[in-house]
């Protein structure tokens, strides 16, 4: 079976090389091509030639952590990664994720179910199908990570790899032992429970240590903390428990050439025993390839049909109105329709936790200074997120919709009403999330932006305020105009293109869209500008504010005029020319 698992790996990694090769016969894909190959060969083959020259700049450079600090993480590095990698684990069995190796494509599932393998062989082949995905995710952190020699970027390349097929492996060791907990079988289940109690018992273990080693103890700096730490991971009971994890993790640290080949032994060793476990653990095979399976066809019929749960909601579209208010009612119900509460905790802890700690550290006074000078960079970095990424990130508007490009084509509506209408609701929430966090970072900037005066610090918080909208707006149109005028070009809802082609034209898309936005903003700036030059002696600072009302009222205008100017486009618009989803 080993030798037909490796036969197809060749050939179909053979195989989807011949049609990528084959689709650069297209000028979008060959295009795209070359701006990737471009893009790595000057972020990362071009530094990789000036390497030396880095290493003397950086040997001349003033260190950028103290010298202590930086010798205790990198000897106390085995210990720390370790640590790391047990409490990652230990998380394995709370959070019910599965495991990537039991999702059987559509063909295996047809043709190698049925065949006369045993469940072993089958848990072989998919291990061995994940090679080429793992050596990719392994080779390219190796290249990226500034080093002295190929040789090093090799070594380092292996030992990655050794860590992510450990890893992947033992998840799928997780997966099909939670299936036998439920089983039936009474001896299946106290034989799945033992991996649980063992490291259960090794985390009282690790634990007990650790509160041994830091009780009572005073730290003297990060440098003491590091010590401590990779002391505990490496020494005494708990350096027994961990030694798997140091084993695997130490051919990362370990120097070329005869520390690291020793250092590969005991990780081989450790890749080893969790193979040999998770073959024995395959009298849970079906059920977990059957749960797999379902949760597969679940995700691919909602992606299919993109039906959210129904559920009652306060809103309700008025029976009459203008066109833009069916898609910004639509889009808010679709959000949040399509919102569960893990994803909304995801998105509104962090929004909570910024206010709650602004106004403790408002209340602090003085005594939180360092805290509120902390929280005030991350509303201003959250602001910037969201008024510059966050028009990429939310994608509820034609790009989602001309999934549906048939359907809407039917409606008798002003096509440019359904360009501004579908950018509506993304645009609203970019803008609140935005408010949000210039908000908080104006009540703490008296500690982020001492040097500045009260009169400074809010008219400048007002006037990103008034120019958020601006630019959050601009951008939506020109990736909405980019999906009605190169509809190929843009991926559809949640899909993501792979290879290197379809990062080309991710990246010739941003480009694009910096130098669009560029375009758009220039008259508003001006016009700013202008009345900067006019009235800054009179109105001092306050001056900011009309300015950047003059730059948003002058962007609105240019907003609608590129959503009229795109209705004819999306009124012709080919529903061939929509490429759907790989």
């Amino acid at each position: 079976m080993s030798t037909a698992s490796r036969y197809i790996v060749i050939c179909t990694a053979r195989n989807r090389l011949r049609l990528r090769l084959r689709r650069l016969r297209e000028p979008r894909y060959l295009f795209g091509a070359i701006a990737a190959g471009a893009y790595f060969y000057f972020t990362v083959f071009a530094r990789i030639r000036g390497g030396r020259m880095a290493r003397a700049r950086r040997q001349n450079a003033t260190p950028l952590m103290a010298g202590a600090t930086a010798a205790a993480l990198q000897g106390s590095g085995p210990g720390l990664a370790a640590i790391a990698m047990f409490v990652l684990a230990g998380l394995a069995w709370v959070f019910p994720a599965g495991s990537g190796l039991l999702d059987f494509t559509p063909a295996e599932t047809d043709l190698l179910m049925p065949a006369p393998i045993t469940r072993r062989q089958l848990l072989l082949h998919r291990m061995i199908r994940s090679q080429i995905g793992l050596f990719f995710a392994s080779v390219m952190p190796a290249i990226l990570v500034p080093s002295a020699s190929a040789l090093s970027r090799v070594r380092l390349a292996m030992a990655i790899w050794l860590v992510l097929v450990t890893a992947k492996i033992y998840f799928t060791g997780v997966t099909l032992t939670r299936t036998r907990l439920a089983s039936a079988h009474g001896g299946d289940r106290w034989a799945a429970w033992t991996p649980v109690a063992v490291l259960l018992g090794a985390i009282g273990i690790v634990a007990s240590s650790m509160w041994r080693a830091f009780d009572g103890n005073t730290l003297d700096g990060p440098a003491d903390l590091l010590k401590h730490l990779g002391r505990v991971a490496t020494t005494g009971t708990a350096g027994i428990v961990l030694f798997p994890f140091v084993a695997l993790v130490r051919p990362i640290f370990a120097p070329w050439p005869g520390p690291f080949l020793a250092a590969l032994l005991p990780a081989a060793a450790v890749l080893a025993s969790i193979i040999v476990w998770v073959l024995r653990s395959d009298e849970g095979f079906e059920e977990a390839t059957a749960a797999s399976a379902a949760r597969r066809a679940a995700a691919g019929s909602r992606s299919v049909t993109a039906a959210p749960v129904a559920r009652r909601v306060a809103w309700t579209l008025a029976p009459r109105g203008r066109a833009e208010g069916i898609f910004l009612w639509k889009n808010a119900i679709q959000m949040l329709r399509e919102t569960t509460g893990g994803m909304l905790a995801r998105y509104l802890v962090p929004l909570v936790l910024v206010s709650v700690s602004a106004g403790t550290a408002l209340m602090a006074g003085n005594r939180a200074r360092g805290t509120a000078m902390t929280l005030c960079s991350l509303a201003v970095g959250l602001a910037a997120f969201a008024v510059m990424l966050g028009p990429q990130v939310l994608r509820i508007d034609l790009r989602d919709d001309l999934r549906h490009l048939e359907l809407m084509k039917t409606w008798p509506l002003d096509p440019s009403a359904v360009i501004r209408g579908e950018m509506l609701w993304s645009g609203i929430v970019l803008t609140g999330v935005a408010w949000l966090a210039i908000v908080c970072a104006m009540i703490l900037s008296a500690a982020g932006f001492p040097r500045l005066s009260l009169v400074w610090r809010l008219s400048g918080s007002m006037a990103a305020m008034v120019i958020a909208p601006a630019l959050v707006f601009a951008q939506l149109t020109v990736h909405n105009a980019a999906a009605v005028l190169f509809p190929a070009w843009v991926p559809l809802g949640h899909s993501r293109p792979r290879g290197l082609d379809a990062m080309g034209q991710r990246l010739i898309l941003f480009g694009a869209v910096v130098l669009t936005l560029v375009f758009m903003m220039t008259p508003g700036v001006l016009a700013g500008a202008v009345l900067w030059i006019a009235f800054q002696r009179f109105m001092g600072a306050a001056v900011v504010i009309p300015a950047a009302i003059a730059c948003l009222g002058i962007v609105a205008i240019e907003v609608i005029a590129a959503s009229e100017a795109l209705g004819p486009a999306f009124e012709m618009m080919d529903i061939a020319a929509v490429e759907r989803a790989e």
